[in-house]
């Protein structure tokens, strides 16, 4: 089962597999404007940071002319990390209904309404 839907980006999709979570960028998302060496890195790190902050984009960072790391923005980074969370959550609910582990939605209801009369 593949399910795919667009992210913030309208041209990026993140496609979910049950095995696997892929993300498509879009034309929009391209690193490769948003590259920097090292030396320029620890020549002008404070400035780097800020348009960072201002962007919301990652940076490349190069060392000896090959790409070694991506800087993102910690408010960035979040956000990121809360998509990922989100996706695992998804997958492992794909994964699940695959599986037929699903009840169904009459008898949850009954169950949820016992509980809250129950409380």
């Amino acid at each position: 089962m593949v399910t795919a839907w667009r992210c913030r980006s309208e041209s990026a999709r993140i496609g979910l597999n049950s095995d696997r979570i892929q993300f498509q960028p879009g034309p929009d998302v391209n690193l490769s404007t948003r590259v920097r060496s090292l030396s320029d890195f620890k020549a002008n790190a404070a400035e780097i940071l800020l348009d960072l902050e201002k962007r919301g984009e990652p940076l490349v960072i190069t060392q000896n002319g090959q790409a070694k790391a991506i800087l993102q923005d910690l408010g960035a980074y979040e956000k990121t990390q809360e998509s990922l969370a989100l996706l695992k959550i998804l997958a492992l609910g794909s994964r699940q209904v695959e599986a037929g582990a699903t009840l169904p939605l009459a008898g949850v209801a009954a169950r949820v309404k016992a509980k809250r009369a129950a409380a």
